[in-house]
Order: C-alpha cells, then sequence, then structure tokens
C-alpha cells in the first residue's frame, strides 16, 4: 500500500510556470541554433577572422575601432566574399560569422557577447552584407555537383553543409538578432529594422520573396535531390522569417481589431491573449493505479453499502431511522467514479489549492442529493486571501453566430407556426413570448467574424463580375507570400509534414524516410560512452527544435492567412488534412507527454553564448544524466501547444473532420494530455474534446462528468451548441468526400479569380475600331524583318481563300 501511495504521489504533476510567446528568450533562440557537435566550430571562426584582422589592422582589437574603421574593415570582407576560389570564400564568410556571433574573445561576460553581436549585426545590414550572402546561398542550392555527391554518399555528416551552415548561422543570426527590439534602440536601429523587414516580405529576390528561396530547400531536401542540406538552420531561418515578416501574435491580434473596425464589425468582446494567460491549470486526470485502487475502493464501497443495507432492515444500525432508503439506479449513479477525480483523501489536504482549482474544483451534479452522507469533518483553517484571486464567473463571452439564430427560429416557427420564412431573424410574429425573449438573448451576443464577411463578399463577386468590377487586393506581406506560395503550395506542406513525421518522437525509423541528422552527426562516430550519451542529447535536442520550428511555422501562416482570406486559409489547411496532418499530430500526443515535455535534452555548459565565455566544464556521464535543473522544457511544451491549436484551426466548424478524431479515437489521447498543469494547453484540449463530446455516446460523458465540468468552465459557450447532451447529433451521414469537395470548388473559385489573370480574358472590352486595331504597335522578333517576305509568300499568298465562305459566314 505505501509503494501505491507513492506512485500516486509520483504521478501528480506540478504546475507549470510557462508563459507562451511568439518566442522563447533571445538567448536560448541563439543557442538553439548550433548543434552541440558544431562547438569546435567557433574558435575555427575566432582563428580566421583574427588571422585576416591582424594582417589589415595590426595591434588593435575590434572594440577599439572606431566605426568608420569598422565600416572599412567589413567593406573589405565583402569584396573578399566575391572571390572565385571557394576555400577563401568560405574563410571570409566564416570571419563574419564570428563578428555576427559578437567577437566572444574580446568578451568577458555573456551580455557584452550579446552587445557586441547586436552592434556587428546592424553594422552588417547597413553594409550590405545580407544581400551578398542571399547570392551566395543561391549559389549553393544550385551547385548540382555538391548534390549528386551527396546523394551518392552513404552517410552524411556535418562536413557535407559546411557552406550552408555558415551561410545560414550569419543571416539567422541578423534576421533574429534585428527582428527582436530592445530598449536601448535608436531611431536608426527602428529605421533600420523597419527596412529589413519590408525587403523580406516583399518580391525583391528574384520576383519573390526571401521565404520562398527557404521552402524551395525544404521540398528539395524532402525529394531527395539534396540530402546535405541542413534543414534545422533553414527551417528555424524560415520560421523566423516569417514571424518577422508577418508579425507575431500580438501584431495578430491588433490587426484584427484593425481590420474590424474597416469593416465596420463590433469590437472583440475580449482579449484572447489576456484571457488565456490570466487562466488557472486545473488537476490532472487519475493515473492507471489511482483508477485500480478506485476500483477496489467502489467495490469495497458496494458491499458496506450492502451490509448497512441489511443491517438497516433488521434495525442493527445505528443510522436505520435516520437513513431514507435509495433506490438501486441511484446507487448505480453514486458509484460511477469519473477517473478524472482523484479519490485520495491524502492529495486534498498535501495540495489544498486543488480544491479552487478548474476540474477539481466542480461538484459532481451527480453526487448531489442522491445519498445522504455523514457530514465531512470540517476543513483546515486557511486564509481567505487564498480565494480572492480566483475569477469568478467564465472567462469567456459567449457568441452566437447568425445561421444558429436562423436555425433556431427555423426550427421554433415549425413548432409553433408549421412554416418558415427562410433567413428573416426580425419577423417574430406568431411565437410565445419566450421564444421573443430567446431571440432577444441570442442577439445580444451575435458575433460576426471577417471569415463570413469575407465569403459573402467573395458570393456577390463571383455572381456579379462585371457589375462589381474587378477586386482592390492590398499588397500585404500575407498576400504576397501566399501568391508565391500558390503554384506549390502542396508540395511545401507535404515536405513539411515529412520532416515533423521524421522529427516526432513517436516515429520508428524506417529506410525509406528522409535522414533529418546531416547537420547533426560528426564525421567520426563517438567511441566512448559520454561521446555517445553527449551525441544522444544533441540528436534528441535537434529533432526536438525542428519540431518547434515546424509547429510555430504552420501555425504562423494558418493565422495571418486566415486574417488575409478565409479562402487562403482554408486552402492551407485542407492541404494539411489530405496530407494526414490529423493522425500525426494525434501519433504525435500519443505517448508519454509528461515525459516529453519534461525531457532534459540540453547542455547548458554548451550553450551559446555560455560556452564561448566561460571555461568548458569537464563533462561526466552522471551531469549529462542530471541535466538542467528547469521545471519542464520551454520548446517541447510550445510545441504541444502549437499542435493542438493547429489542431483546433484545421477541425473548427468541420463536421467531417471532427468525425475524424472521432474515427481515430483522439478522446483518450487527449484525456492523457490534459495530465500536463498548463492552462493553455488544457484549454486547447478541452476544445478538442468538446466538439466530438456528442459524438462519444452517453457513457463516455456520464464517466468523464469532471471532463465535461472544465469544458464549460474554461471554453467559450455557443448559446445553441448542444455539445453536452448530444441531442441534436446530425442525421445526415458521415461523408468527407462531399463536404471536402464543395470546399475544395469554393476555394479553386476564389484562386481563379483572384490570381488566374488568364480565365478573366473573356470580360475584358474588344476593340471594334479597324483604324485603332491596325495601328496598334506590334512588337515583332528582330529575325523576322529579314524573313518577312518569306513569311507572307508561306502563309498569306500561298494559301487560298475561300472569299464566298467568308461572306457567309459574315
Amino acid at each position: 500500500m505505501q509503494q501505491t501511495d507513492d506512485m500516486e504521489g509520483s504521478m501528480e504533476s506540478p504546475n507549470l510556470e510557462f508563459e507562451y510567446g511568439d518566442t522563447d528568450g533571445f538567448t536560448a533562440e541563439l543557442s538553439e541554433l548550433y548543434s552541440y557537435t558544431e562547438e569546435p566550430e567557433f574558435s575555427l571562426n575566432r582563428d580566421y577572422f583574427e588571422e585576416d584582422f591582424k594582417n589589415h589592422v595590426k595591434g588593435r582589437r575590434w572594440m577599439e575601432l572606431s566605426l568608420e574603421e569598422q565600416r572599412a574593415y567589413v567593406m573589405r570582407l565583402l569584396d573578399a566574399l566575391e572571390v572565385t576560389d571557394r576555400d577563401k570564400r568560405l574563410k571570409v564568410a566564416r570571419a563574419i560569422l564570428y563578428l555576427a556571433q559578437g567577437v566572444f574573445d574580446e568578451c568577458d561576460t555573456e551580455t557584452d557577447v550579446l552587445y557586441w553581436s547586436r552592434h556587428n549585426v546592424f553594422l552588417l545590414y547597413d553594409m550590405g552584407i545580407f544581400t551578398a550572402l542571399l547570392e551566395l546561398l543561391s549559389m549553393e542550392i544550385d551547385n548540382n555537383q555538391a548534390c549528386s555527391t551527396a546523394v551518392r554518399k552513404p552517410a552524411i555528416s556535418l562536413a557535407d553543409s559546411t557552406e550552408l551552415r555558415v551561410l545560414l548561422s550569419i543571416m539567422y543570426l541578423m534576421v533574429e538578432t534585428i527582428r527582436v527590439e530592445m530598449e536601448g534602440d535608436g531611431p536608426e536601429r527602428k529605421a533600420a529594422r523597419q527596412a529589413f523587414k519590408t525587403e523580406l516580405g516583399s518580391p525583391l529576390y528574384n520576383g519573390e520573396p526571401f521565404a520562398l528561396l527557404l521552402f524551395t530547400m525544404v521540398t528539395k531536401f524532402c525529394s531527395m535531390n539534396a540530402p546535405h542540406f541542413p534543414m534545422k538552420k533553414v527551417l528555424l531561418l524560415l520560421w523566423k522569417t516569417i514571424l518577422f515578416t508577418l508579425g507575431g501574435f500580438e501584431e495578430l491580434q491588433e490587426m484584427k481589431v484593425r481590420m474590424r473596425e474597416q469593416l465596420k464589425l463590433p469590437p472583440l468582446p475580449e482579449d484572447s491573449i489576456k484571457v488565456v494567460r490570466n487562466m488557472r491549470a486545473a488537476s490532472p486526470p487519475a493515473s492507471a493505479m489511482e483508477l485500480i485502487e478506485q476500483q477496489q475502493q467502489q467495490k469495497r464501497g458496494r458491499r458496506s453499502r450492502r451490509s448497512a443495507f441489511v443491517d438497516s432492515l433488521e434495525g442493527d444500525s445505528p443510522y436505520a431511522k435516520k437513513q431514507p432508503l435509495v433506490k438501486q439506479d441511484s446507487l448505480d449513479t453514486y458509484n460511477e467514479r469519473d477517473p478524472f477525480k482523484n479519490d485520495d483523501a491524502r492529495d486534498e489536504e498535501d495540495d489544498p489549492e486543488d480544491v479552487d482549482s478548474g476540474i477539481e474544483g466542480e461538484v459532481d451534479p451527480l453526487d448531489r442529493d442522491v445519498i445522504i452522507q455523514p457530514p465531512p469533518p470540517p476543513p483546515p483553517l486557511r486564509p481567505p486571501t487564498e480565494r480572492v484571486s480566483f475569477p469568478k464567473g467564465l472567462p469567456w463571452a459567449p457568441k452566437v453566430r447568425e445561421k444558429d439564430i436562423e436555425h433556431f427560429l427555423e426550427t421554433s416557427r415549425n413548432k409553433f407556426i408549421g412554416f418558415t420564412l427562410g433567413s428573416d431573424i426580425d419577423t417574430l410574429v406568431g411565437l410565445p413570448r419566450p421564444i421573443h425573449e430567446s431571440v432577444k438573448t441570442l442577439k445580444q451576443h451575435k458575433y460576426v467574424s471577417i471569415a463570413e464577411v469575407q465569403i459573402k463578399r467573395e458570393e456577390e463577386l463571383q455572381q456579379c463580375p462585371m457589375t462589381l468590377g474587378e477586386e482592390e487586393v492590398e499588397e500585404t506581406p500575407a498576400e504576397i507570400l501566399y501568391l508565391g506560395m500558390l503554384p506549390s503550395l502542396s508540395q511545401y506542406v507535404i515536405a513539411l509534414l515529412k520532416l515533423l513525421l521524421a522529427a516526432a518522437p513517436t516515429s520508428k525509423a524506417k529506410t525509406d524516410s528522409i535522414n533529418i541528422l546531416a547537420d547533426v552527426l560528426p564525421e567520426e562516430m563517438p567511441i566512448t560512452v559520454l561521446q555517445s550519451m553527449k551525441l544522444g542529447i544533441d540528436v534528441n535536442r535537434h529533432k526536438e527544435i525542428i519540431v518547434k520550428a515546424i509547429s510555430a511555422l504552420l501555425l504562423l501562416l494558418l493565422k495571418h492567412f486566415k486574417l488575409n482570406h478565409i479562402y487562403q486559409f482554408e486552402y492551407v489547411a485542407q492541404h494539411l488534412v489530405f496530407a494526414n496532418c490529423i493522425p500525426l499530430i494525434l501519433k504525435f500526443f500519443n505517448q508519454n507527454i509528461m515525459s516529453y515535455i519534461s525531457a532534459k535534452n540540453s547542455i547548458c555548459a554548451l550553450d551559446f553564448p555560455h560556452c564561448v565565455v566561460h571555461e568548458m566544464p569537464e563533462l561526466t556521464a552522471e551531469s549529462l544524466e542530471a541535466g538542467d535543473s528547469n521545471q519542464f522544457c520551454w520548446r517541447n511544451l510550445f510545441s504541444c501547444i502549437n499542435l493542438l491549436r493547429i489542431l483546433n484551426k484545421i477541425t473548427k466548424w468541420k463536421h467531417s473532420r471532427t468525425m475524424m478524431l472521432v474515427v481515430f479515437k483522439s478522446a483518450p489521447i487527449l484525456k492523457r494530455a490534459l495530465k500536463v498543469k498548463q492552462a493553455m494547453m488544457q484549454l486547447y484540449v478541452l476544445k478538442l474534446l468538446k466538439i466530438q463530446t456528442k459524438y462519444l455516446g452517453r457513457q463516455w460523458r456520464k464517466s468523464n462528468m469532471k471532463t465535461m465540468s472544465a469544458i464549460y468552465q474554461k471554453v467559450r459557450h455557443r448559446l445553441n451548441d448542444d455539445w453536452a447532451y448530444g441531442n441534436d447529433i446530425d442525421a445526415r451521414p458521415w461523408d468527407f468526400q462531399a463536404e471536402e469537395c464543395a470546399l475544395r470548388e469554393s476555394i479553386e473559385k476564389f484562386n481563379t479569380r483572384r490570381y488566374d489573370k488568364s480565365q478573366n480574358s473573356e470580360f475584358t472590352p474588344v476593340d471594334n475600331c479597324l483604324q485603332s486595331v491596325l495601328g496598334q504597335r506590334v512588337d515583332l522578333p528582330e529575325d523576322f524583318h529579314y524573313s518577312y517576305e518569306m513569311w507572307l509568300e508561306r502563309e498569306v499568298f500561298s494559301q487560298p481563300i475561300q472569299w464566298e465562305g467568308l461572306l457567309q459566314a459574315q
């Protein structure tokens, strides 16, 4: 029994002090760029820089130069980047990378490294280094010799991607450093940030945004044509580029508020970011051990109640006169224990805050007034201030869609009048007074989304193309990116999901799967236990960072495209669904999620910039096993929340996709994810459970009352959504193909109307004036002037003309 108690105690997860944001801390984001295998290259960068620097600036350090002298030296490096010798070019690139890393050999603290890194990055951008690097990157991508060599090699290592890694590292440091705003930034740096942001988001690089070049690298890697590409660095740079050019979650919220004002829609009822941040985590579900213990307690409880019942009949029980008889079905209801609930009184005494927190704080409605129990012992005294911070009421304002009001009135009119009035939501003649009150309440909480306005506008443009004329499309960064991605969007989505599958911890190693470890495996494999442990940690960390980058990237794309135009979002979402994104995310969560979130795949002593400032301590197997002292791994929790948000985005209001969640048996997988005591993650898990509860059956709802209570308490209410009882389950069959085809048709009409200009040629006016038509200047090829006589002879004079036929056709 003592062993069971210990196991139960160990399964109780603590509250996680996690703050969700666009990214982790600046230092953490920089350190994740480098794998631990690359650590020897820091000194290599320094050596190449110092070798060149001492030849040109003798007896002085970089920090001692004036700004003009620094600019002159960077200009000399820029000229040296254009040499034809590949090795010399690489040495110069390493020297530039050392500058971007903050000339760490001249610094004493990590703060100094970050200061000089920032100073140098703005200097490098000002001198035009980024454009030069971009040309070199394009050359490396098109280097067919390197690609064919890598394809033939049986094992690819760090050495195969040296040039690409150096270039991508400099570009990442520039994008990330300029993207992050600091308090001490002057007007010059703010102007540089805005200019760089505009430059990255505009089609300045070969007529397309910079992100498109990186997407091309991803697809080329996944098609096995360039297995040496360092995918982690490419994905990190792609994510940060899109985050910088399109904006993060807070900027998205501001853009949404502005767009609602432009469309003359009511303001948002609340700031969703603030609401989620103020939420408190709920107690996790019970473990398997606790469930077994509960079942044993239930059996003992049934036996004791049966004996008490017999005693009461015989008059021997002290409660024979006080306790009334209880019906058998009530006893069964009382005995139906919820696996989410922890019956162990010891845990409640040890953790008094659980009484206040989400799931455990709710009183089970099935337990009320069923059996009169002896009064419980008085709770221990606690100061009244503990309850003050607990929010009263529901966190979200309820919402109602216009089609929900229409459906409610249609049902009411059929019931009381016998006919309907279509989409009329104002005429209430013949309906009883309570229906009037209901409609008034529904209209008070009516919410019109930007997406509904966009869909309505699109229908009007499709119906009246001549009357409404051509739509004026604002050239936003999201619009430019979508236009560039459109021809190959399905390839980009499939490639990202392939990488996500390869990096997922639940994936099995297959011979035909893509190798994502090309930029982490050393040339010589480890020979000692310590080296093997270090490489194992590095590989796991590498995979975690890839999952983090892809999940954040997909979520950003979905959110920005949804705001820009709903059909752009639907196009990306549908490609995700067709590429099996839903089962892939569920497969990701079908693991011990607590172990994944608390994983310690980091070696703090090897993280940049710590490793370049401090002396390297002696690493031992014990110190590697112990890991860091953090309660959880930020990037893994961030990835989990992002994947849940993506799943919510692609299944919301889609009946067929919700049924996919049911068919793939997602409920038990999602319930296990509730073990993580973090409010935001629990919210998105509960949202996914809410949309499918009506399809899970009465028995599931009955035995998961605490989960139902948590959904009620934490998830937004739709006033006439019968999610908790399942009385209005659609009688129509689950026709996945029909729903997706109808949506696909709407998307294709939108893409054709807005982006396929050749299709709209039939609407262009025709010039019927003979003089203006003959007077138009036609650009002819140069060689035509020399051979036009032959052309006339072949095409005109030698061709018989049927004049009678032409006259009859007229």
